[in-house]
């Protein structure tokens, strides 16, 4: 990866995403969501946005869905669903290249029939891809600049790269959560079919038991701490690689504690 332009706004928007993917790396559901609400929060702080909406792609209806929508009219648009190629945000997830629309009422890429359900026609926007591995798995969308007529090239600029970030840090934190589950639902496999409802129960307590102790809340500072080494650029990447690669053998070379050397 490569190192992060020399940017102001987009580096204090990737330290804001490190801090926040680093504390939700084993994320619940509810850390999770935290999460997305805080990308947009943020972009639309750096924006000056009136209001903004991160759509998640369903691969497999092809369509777009409102992970979180902020705004005057948010509460209306969280259970619509945009076909891949509706609107601005459906174009965008099908080119993976971002977008400006000045005067939004009148281009005819807009999506009115969006705008009819949720009473709110926007005048200009900006939309950017969420890229991850140069593979969409969502859209950045930010509405109405405020005290301005639209938004500017600069604007999509420090959004698309923040949108970058942001995709990693949702990638990891569905990842974490997947692991989570997929973790109970294996301790809750071990269990007789007859008590498989108490052994999930007693499976999730013993994953929640697991989080908050001293060597998991160690090993959530490390990976941060890698994460946040890794981001700087592929040779920072590489130097972090070889030096914990160096350890481990070191590590495993020892002999185990309680044993003669």
């Amino acid at each position: 990866m490569s190192a992060v332009p020399d940017d102001p706004s987009a580096r204090n928007l990737q330290d804001a995403l490190v801090t926040a993917a680093a504390a939700g790396a084993i994320a619940a559901p509810v850390a999770h969501s935290r999460l997305i609400e805080l990308i947009v929060e943020t972009a639309m702080q750096v924006t000056a946005a009136e209001a903004a909406a991160l759509f998640l792609l369903d691969e497999e209806r092809q369509e777009l869905l409102f992970a979180v929508a902020l705004g005057p009219h948010a509460a209306a648009v969280r259970d619509l669903r945009v076909p891949l190629g509706h609107g601005v945000a459906g174009l965008v997830a099908v080119s993976g290249q971002p977008m400006i629309v000045a005067d939004a009422q009148h281009d005819p890429r807009q999506a009115t029939d969006i705008a009819r359900k949720v009473g709110y026609t926007p005048r200009s926007l900006l939309c950017v891809p969420l890229l991850s591995n140069d593979r969409v798995i969502g859209v950045l969308e930010m509405l109405d600049k405020r005290d301005a007529r639209g938004f500017e090239p600069t604007d999509m600029h420090t959004l698309a790269l923040f949108a970058r970030q942001a995709a990693v840090a949702i990638e990891q934190s569905s990842t974490s959560r997947s692991l989570t589950g997929l973790l109970t639902a294996a301790l809750a496999g071990l269990a007789p079919a007859a008590d498989t409802a108490r052994a999930r129960e007693e499976a999730a307590a013993s994953v929640d038991a697991l989080q908050g102790t001293p060597l998991y809340d160690s090993a959530l500072e490390l990976a941060g701490l890698v994460r946040e080494i890794v981001w700087h650029g592929e040779a920072e990447r590489r130097l972090c690689e070889t030096v914990l690669r160096a350890l481990v053998e070191y590590v495993r070379a020892r002999p185990a504690p309680g044993r003669e050397s």
